[in-house]
């Protein structure tokens, strides 16, 4: 993983690439991190391409290689080989992976394809044939009912109202970290809150009983908090310096109760509770897929289908009613 973009926020970038970017959230509508996501991998792929092609001092620092020279003449005589160079560069030199390899392909695809179709600025794009790596799928990683039982059982002591309601939320609404930070009071609507999704759409998402009493306990606690030192007063959860908790505040919190209820996997997250929510929901609540789509606010039904996994149990019995199986 090399994504930091602290490396470039101090680099003045191509217009192309500018142009682009803008298209991405003007346009397009990707979310802030899609679109530094893609400004990274591109700047990465200018810095290579200036090497590659002998124009800057071969003994300069890469990440110190200068990119605002970069202009349309040298994109234009970029070759589908020259891209394949690319990303075995990042393979080997920048120890990226599978992941991280095809983040860069789907930039490279996106930005040659504006250049050619949007701006015409090239006569050819030759990233259109540019094959992006296979992506094993893994077994999806939740929570199982008595265990999410357990994670919650384990919230207790200081901001205890306050973490139970991050966690309830987690487990019965489905919703992504960024989605609960973002959670604004104003929205929140009798046994509804909107959040904003990815490509900042809205989605509505309903509460239930449990989520309406963890909220409700800790609106209460909030409301006893020093006034005074709120000078943002709409976010709904907050830090200990009384602003809108963070994206990292919340992980270390789940981290905390995961350690507590004795569920050490490193793999365990606030994205891990998502899925675990979404399980539940289909396994126990039976929630058709369309409406898990919903919920979940997935764009494609496809990404749906990765929640709806059987686990072992579950195909323990199928192959139990087997009609052959002799009891």
């Amino acid at each position: 993983m090399d994504y930091d973009l602290k490396a470039i926020d101090d680099l003045k970038i191509p217009s192309e690439l500018n142009e682009f970017l803008n298209y991405l959230k003007t346009i397009k509508g990707k979310s802030i991190n899609t679109i530094d996501g893609y400004c990274f991998d591109l700047v990465i792929f200018y810095r290579f391409l200036l090497m590659y092609k002998h124009l800057v001092d071969m003994k300069a620092p890469f990440n110190e290689i200068y990119i605002a020279n970069v202009n349309i003449d040298l994109i234009k005589n970029v070759t589908l080989n020259d891209l394949y160079s690319y990303i075995s560069f990042a393979e080997n030199y920048r120890g990226n992976g599978t992941y991280a390899k095809a983040r860069k392909i789907a930039a490279l695809k996106s930005y040659f394809k504006f250049l050619h179709n949007k701006v015409k600025l090239i006569d050819l794009n030759p990233a259109a044939e540019l094959e992006s790596p296979k992506i094993r799928k893994a077994n999806p990683i939740y929570l199982t009912l008595e265990e999410s039982k357990s994670l919650l059982n384990s919230v207790e002591g200081e901001n205890s109202e306050r973490d139970f309601c991050i966690i309830t939320f987690f487990l019965n609404c489905g919703m992504r970290l960024s989605e609960l930070c973002g959670i604004n009071i104003s929205k929140i609507k009798a046994d509804t809150i909107t959040v904003l999704g990815k490509g900042d759409k809205e989605r509505v998402l309903y509460l239930n009983s449990s989520c309406i009493k963890a909220l409700n306990n800790y609106l209460a606690v909030r409301a006893n908090l020093d006034d005074n030192k709120i000078l943002d007063k709409d976010p709904l959860f907050l830090s200990r310096q009384y602003k809108r908790i963070n994206k990292r505040t919340v992980e270390l919190i789940v981290e905390k109760y995961l350690a507590k209820a004795g569920l050490t996997n490193d793999k365990y997250s606030p994205h891990k509770l998502r899925h675990t929510a979404a399980t539940l929901m289909y396994k126990y609540g039976k929630v058709d897929i369309r409406a898990l789509q919903r919920i979940l606010g997935h764009e494609s039904i496809a990404t749906t289908q990765i929640y709806t996994h059987l686990d072992d149990e579950q195909l323990r019995e199928a192959v139990k009613l087997n009609p052959l199986n002799e009891e």
